[in-house]
């Protein structure tokens, strides 16, 4: 049976259900799909769920997208895997420490092409005197051998995957569809088990939400997302989740006019029922609404938006 929670905001239902029911299998390949498999690395946390998950996609000549951090349980359970087959190109979603490390040594080992969206940066400059929260989480080093374009198609044997470029999670997030299936790997922007953490200066909410409307005007029939399980139904998930956003930043506004100004106020009145472990970047994502509320000219502050920056309605 499928466990399901029903996400909320201030109390309200916000019409999205969270698929919480998955297990890793941790170093076993988990066939999911025709020509697809899914590994598991064992990496659990409140931020990665049961941990990140990696796809072979093809038979005797495959690609490799999201191969994981630097663990060694899971490079040789990829290496076991992927014995006796070619791997031609490695795609990699975005520049987080959960995702990408791991390319480089898979392109050592096989030979393949390393194919992202581009290297790791923020999705807007950093203000004067502040320090990135999540710098310690993005792999910097990375760099593609492939810069792939929004839309641009790679063909292997068998296989097809395009970009399709979904900003917001991270300035270089891009999903990848294999042509043919309705299949979509969404990475971190869409996951059926919680919603994507959205940290300025790396992510942007305004980005995040024009990734999701370009989402919503293709027909997917499925989504297998960085972590846990399918989204088995992505219209109607993907409706949900700019529901909760919009809500989340009702919400936000709500605070403000009611007389909260700083951030920490506004999170432990908006987050009651969230793991206390999640407040910073919880604190984070509301940093990211209000960025998206100034620049719809809705609030007002002095000076660049910050964590401990006082915020009042325009």
């Amino acid at each position: 049976m499928t466990k399901k929670t029903t996400g909320k905001t201030q109390g309200m239902a916000s019409d999205i259900d969270f698929d919480t029911e998955f297990s890793p299998a941790y170093g076993t390949a988990v066939a999911i799909a025709d020509g697809v498999e899914r590994l598991t690395v064992n990496n659990p946390s409140p931020f990665t769920f049961h941990g990140t998950n990696s796809y072979i996609v093809g038979n005797s000549s495959v690609a490799v997208i999201d191969p994981g951090p630097e663990n060694e349980a899971h490079f040789d359970a990829l290496m076991k895997v992927l014995d006796g087959r070619t791997v031609s190109h490695i795609f990699v979603s975005h520049t987080h420490r959960d995702h990408s490390p791991l390319a480089k040594r898979l392109k050592d080992a096989t030979g393949a092409l390393t194919v992202a969206e581009g290297p790791h940066r923020a999705s807007r400059p950093l203000h004067e005197g502040e320090i990135n929260p999540f710098s310690e989480s993005a792999d910097t080093d990375f760099r593609p051998d492939i810069a792939i374009a929004d839309g641009q198609a790679i063909e292997g044997d068998g296989w097809t995957l395009s970009a399709i470029h979904t900003p917001g999670h991270t300035a270089n997030h891009s999903a990848f569809a294999l042509d043919g299936t309705g299949i979509v790997f969404s990475a971190d922007h869409v996951m059926a088990w919680a919603t994507t953490i959205v940290a300025p200066p790396d992510g942007s909410m305004a980005d995040f939400m024009a990734s999701i409307e370009k989402l919503l005007a293709r027909t997917d029939r499925i989504y297998f997302p960085g972590h846990g399980g399918p989204v088995r139904e992505p219209a109607s998930f993907l409706r949900g989740l700019r529901m909760h956003r919009r809500m989340r930043e009702r919400a936000v506004m709500e605070r403000i006019r009611a007389g909260d100004r700083l951030i920490a106020d506004m999170v432990k009145a908006i987050y009651v029922k969230t793991d206390p472990r999640l407040h910073g970047a919880a604190a984070l994502s509301v940093l990211a609404h209000i960025e998206d509320l100034l620049e719809k000219g809705r609030v007002t502050t002095d000076g660049p938006p910050s964590l401990l920056g006082s915020y009042r309605p325009a």
